[in-house]
């Protein structure tokens, strides 16, 4: 019988990513939390990947990602795979059951496109997170570009998610929307993402957000607010 383990951290999109994509494949796993509690770390530095940084690496973690030291880490039968996007392409290929990517190699593509381009936009949000005056304001900007883009491009048609009436590879790698940018808005006290706005991104989002495994697998609202504030207020009070 195979053996799957996932070292995560549960505020984490990223390791969230891997758990949806778990969970829709129908795979049994276990669950290791990686107690990344210094609040203080957890945005530094605004990456690829923004709250996966922390001194007190345990020694599992140092073992199977020595590399990059972060989570998530899908061990399988005792093989380490690292980086969110890698584990659920990973995950696609080894359980083809429900594949999240498209059959067609142009579709294919298109869908690693902007995968890609969700990896290197996620950090823009934290950033209105760690930020204030000028440079928030800035923040709030390219964080509108990148919606705009969004809803303009990736959303095309009336499809239910970015690849048609199921959950696929894109939907899992904008998830960080689903359940972290409405807090983030809550903190700073700003609405980006405003249906009138972005009506098609709106309407994804409301689709992702009622699906059962991704409903029942995402942070609890309080604890990630109470989190980040909490990472917002350590932030801008330690000196540049």
């Amino acid at each position: 019988m195979e053996e799957v383990k996932l070292l995560g951290f549960w505020p984490s999109p990223f390791s969230h990513r891997v758990i949806w994509a778990l969970k829709l494949k129908g795979v049994d796993y276990d669950y290791i939390e990686e107690d990344l509690t210094n609040k203080s770390q957890l945005l530094l530095p605004l990456k690829k990947n923004p709250v996966l940084v922390h001194n007190d690496k345990s020694k599992l973690l140092l073992q199977y990602n020595p590399v990059y030291k972060k989570i998530p880490v899908l061990l399988h039968d005792g093989k380490p795979v690292c980086e969110s996007s890698i584990i659920v392409e990973y995950i696609d290929e080894k359980w083809p059951q429900n594949p999240l990517l498209p059959l067609d190699p142009h579709e294919r593509a298109l869908a690693r496109f902007w995968v890609k381009f969700a990896d290197d936009k996620s950090p823009i949000i934290f950033m209105v997170l760690r930020t204030t005056g000028e440079e928030l304001e800035k923040a709030k900007k390219e964080c509108l570009e990148m919606l705009r883009v969004i809803e303009e491009h990736a959303m095309g048609g009336d499809k239910k998610f970015f690849g048609g009436e199921e959950i696929g590879m894109v939907d899992i790698a904008f998830g960080w929307i689903a359940g972290w940018f409405d807090v983030i808005e809550e903190i700073v006290g700003v609405k980006l993402l405003e249906e009138h706005e972005f009506p098609r991104l709106h309407a994804w989002l409301n689709n992702f957000k009622q699906v059962p495994l991704i409903k029942h697998n995402l942070p609890h609202h309080h604890d990630l607010l109470a989190l980040f504030q909490g990472v917002r207020e350590k932030v801008l009070a330690s000196p540049n």
